[in-house]
């Protein structure tokens, strides 16, 4: 049943989504009111919450490395952890570096990246140039979510299965590839928290029998888009990351594993050699 719109104090916006669950349902209860602009729709936000959608879905938005990321329904939530991605990304770019960010979902990890390694202009070094960027998701929904967040004059996104939609005259050019990869195990799936099993995109959580199918295939044309002593990061779990590394080794890249037990995140990273 609806909440009257006379009948939303904030106290009581607290107690139903306590009386659903959730944990943080002071937290939750204040970005509602604060982003809700009438009683009508603030009302109609609480009843979608307690319904159990994402509370980013009913906010369509979620904050990511200090960026207000548009999410629309049924697009894959960006995690706080993926912020250690970012992080990693950004202290291997150069400014004006060839980014691709791959399975970009929301678009979020390329919109931190350019306003991390966007246009600056010290005194000093004179104008440096932007990064130049390209994403790419195989979700419509995605797409359509990301060219939201990243404006068309900061970087281009594309609609299509991993390398297949970027422009062949990037082969070889990139100097940081970023992929967060789908890396649940299939028989996994059915035990991630309703919020993801239920409402978000399969195809955007699945990662095969080992969670790790499509990373491998990440990997295998890897070599030929990166430039050399080019960078290629994917996020994964701990667990996983030895594979991983073994996978990148497997192909030609020097792996190494970095960690943030602050985040839980865990992201593998590999550089093609310099041709000698």
């Amino acid at each position: 049943m609806s909440v009257s719109p006379s009948l939303l104090p904030l106290s009581a916006i607290v107690t139903r989504l306590r009386g659903v669950g959730c944990v943080f349902a002071e937290d939750e209860a204040h970005l509602l009111v604060t982003t809700a602009r009438t009683p009508d729709e603030l009302a109609a936000m609480v009843d979608r919450r307690v319904a159990g959608l994402p509370l980013e879905h009913v906010l369509g938005w979620a904050e990511f490395h200090g960026l207000r990321i548009a999410v629309d329904h049924g697009v894959f939530v960006p995690r706080r952890r993926t912020e250690f991605l970012v992080d990693q990304a950004v202290g291997l770019a150069r400014p004006g570096a060839v980014v691709v960010d791959l399975c970009c979902g929301s678009g979020a990890v390329g919109a931190a990246l350019i306003a991390a390694l966007g246009p600056v202009s010290p005194v000093e070094l004179g104008p440096v140039p932007p990064v130049e960027l390209y994403a790419a998701d195989i979700e419509p929904a995605a797409v359509r979510c990301a060219r939201r967040n990243i404006p068309a004059d900061m970087g281009r996104v594309y609609e299509g299965d991993l390398y297949e939609p970027l422009p062949a005259a990037l082969r070889g050019r990139v100097d940081v590839l970023v992929a967060n990869a789908p890396y649940v195990p299939t028989d996994a799936i059915r035990l991630l928290p309703p919020e993801a099993r239920d409402h978000e995109p399969r195809v955007a959580l699945d990662g095969g029998a080992d969670g790790l199918d499509v990373q491998r295939r990440v990997l295998a044309g890897a070599a030929q888009w990166l430039a050399p002593d080019g960078h290629l990061l994917i996020e994964t779990s701990e667990g996983q990351a030895p594979r991983t590394a073994e996978t990148f080794a497997r192909h030609g890249l020097i792996p190494r594993i970095a960690g943030c037990e602050e985040l839980g995140a865990t992201v593998v990273i590999g550089t093609r050699p310099a041709t000698v």
